[in-house]
Parts: structure tokens; C-alpha cells; sequence
């Protein structure tokens, strides 16, 4: 009689705790919105179309076949070909792993040095706080677009350039983002408890006071994937990204670019598919917001 009522105590207890997890909480309320619904079924599907291009391409991805240039789109050749016979819907399929790579590691690249710039700033305050948001200013000051041709044209093209000249010029965005959320977070009862222990600042900053800031930054590091995916394919298509023959999207846009008179399939379904990924990310950037925000909690 003592177990079963040690169990029945047991058991909705443990219910509970792994309910109110955080994170099963934020996925559940992500997935009763639809546009999240939405945006991460779309997304999940360009993912593993990508990951899995050498599994589904039905081409190699630099195979040319002359015998059919400038084919438009059929049962052999879905989106057509290019100047060089080669399948658009193989490169589409291959360019998903560059582009979703280079808006990935530019937004993580940006948000750890923005965070923790914005961490110094935002904790310190007094001097530091005012050199560091000063030339911040200056720094955000130049359009984030010329910031990155500027930097790829000084370091020059391929993928790790351009993943250093996307970062840079978002990496304000980030800087007054976590700045802001330490001032509202410096004078809390935890952080004095921390002092009062002899905590050590850098343990203070990132032990105690980041990790308590953290989800408007994954908000952000979510909807900047997107932003990143367009810059790279902006500075492929003026010729200071990802180089041919490399299939990134920006690159088949800056391909078909000569061509989108007489054969407007070369710019139109690239074009597409940076759309719906952009627009699969802002989707789940939105209800990850709606999600997290501590207003909305039941």
C-alpha cells in the first residue's frame, strides 16, 4: 500500500517537471502556431534536400550534356539547364549546402562576437560601456551591405571570406541586443548574491548574467540566418562571394543573370528557392519570439 502510493505521488511529479521544461514548452507553443508549423516543415524540407543532394540529385553536379544547352524545364531536366548543359535542379540541390552554410556560420560568427562585446559593454558600463557603444555607432553607421563588399573586396572571394565579411556587418545588431538586456538584468537580486560569494566578473558575465539573457539573442541568431543567406547571395551575384563553378545560389543568379531575357527559368527558380528559405526562417524567427517571450506565457 506504501509503494503504490509512493508511486502515485512520484509519478505526476516527475510529469510536471519534464512538462515545465523550457524547452519542450518552447517547441510546443512554436508548433500550435502556423506560420511556425509551417515555416519549420518548409525549412526541414530545403535542409535535407540539401544534405541529401548526393543521395536524390539525379545528376552530377558539374555534368554537362551538350546535346541539351539551354534545355527548358521537362520530365528529363525539371528546371532545365544551363549555358553548359548542366542540370539546374542537381546545382539548386548542391547549392542548398553553401548557401545554408554560409548564413549559418556567418549568423553564429556574428552573434558570439557581438555577444560578447555586448556583454563587456553592458556589465562594465562607466567608460568602457562608453568607448565600446561609441564605436559601435561609428561601426553601424556604414549600410551592412557595403560593410561586406568592403571586407570581401579587402580579403577577397571564397567561402571563409565571405563568412568574415558577412558577420562583420551584423555584428552591431548583436552588440546593442545583449548590451541592452545586461542593463536590465545588472542590478538583479542573483547577480549581488554572485558578488557576495566572490564570484569572479568573467564567471559573473558568462556563468551567471549571459546565460539569463540568452533568448532574444537566439531570436535573433534565428531571423539573421536569413539575412545572411540574401548578403551571400548579394555579394556572389556581383562576383565577391563564392566563385563558379561552386553551385552556392547567388552564383546560379549571377549565371543566368546574361541570360534571363531568353531563358528567365535560370534566374526564376533560384530566385525561389532563396525566397522560400528566407521565408521558412522569418516564419520560425517570429513564433520562436512569440514562443519565448515571457508575456505570452500562460
Amino acid at each position: 500500500m506504501t509503494t503504490q502510493t509512493a508511486d502515485a505521488v512520484t509519478l505526476p511529479v516527475q510529469k510536471q517537471k519534464f512538462g515545465s521544461s523550457m524547452f519542450v514548452e518552447t517547441v510546443q507553443r512554436m508548433w500550435r502556431s502556423p506560420g511556425g508549423k509551417v515555416g519549420t516543415v518548409l525549412l526541414l524540407v530545403i535542409v535535407l534536400s540539401a544534405v541529401l543532394a548526393p543521395v536524390i540529385a539525379p545528376y552530377g553536379v558539374n555534368q554537362m550534356d551538350l546535346t541539351h544547352l539551354f534545355a527548358p524545364p521537362s520530365r528529363q531536366h525539371w528546371f532545365g539547364t544551363d549555358a553548359l548543359g548542366r542540370d539546374l535542379l542537381t546545382r539548386i540541390l548542391y547549392g542548398g549546402q553553401y548557401s545554408l552554410s554560409l548564413g549559418l556560420a556567418a549568423s553564429l560568427l556574428s552573434c558570439v562576437v557581438g555577444a560578447f562585446i555586448g556583454s563587456f559593454a553592458g556589465y562594465f558600463g562607466g567608460r568602457t560601456e562608453t568607448l565600446i557603444m561609441r564605436a559601435i555607432d561609428v561601426w553601424s553607421s556604414i549600410p551592412s551591405l557595403l560593410l561586406c563588399i568592403m571586407v570581401s573586396a579587402a580579403f577577397g572571394a571564397g567561402f571563409f571570406n565571405t563568412v568574415i565579411a558577412l558577420a562583420v556587418g551584423e555584428v552591431p545588431i548583436f552588440v546593442r541586443l545583449i548590451r541592452g538586456q545586461i542593463l536590465r538584468e545588472r542590478s538583479a537580486e542573483y547577480l549581488e548574491a554572485a558578488e557576495s560569494i566572490n564570484c569572479s566578473r568573467m564567471s559573473i558575465m558568462f556563468r551567471h548574467l549571459l546565460p539569463n539573457v540568452v533568448s532574444p539573442l537566439i531570436v535573433q541568431l534565428t531571423m539573421g540566418v536569413g539575412t545572411m543567406i540574401t548578403m551571400a547571395a548579394s555579394l556572389s551575384f556581383i562576383g565577391l562571394g563564392v566563385q563558379p563553378p561552386t553551385p552556392e545560389w547567388g552564383a546560379l543568379l549571377a549565371d543566368g543573370r546574361s541570360h534571363i531575357l531568353n531563358f528567365p527559368y535560370l534566374i526564376m527558380f533560384p530566385g525561389l528557392v532563396i525566397a522560400l528559405t528566407v521565408l521558412s526562417i522569418n516564419l520560425m524567427g517570429d513564433a520562436l519570439r512569440d514562443a519565448l517571450d515571457p508575456k505570452l506565457r500562460a
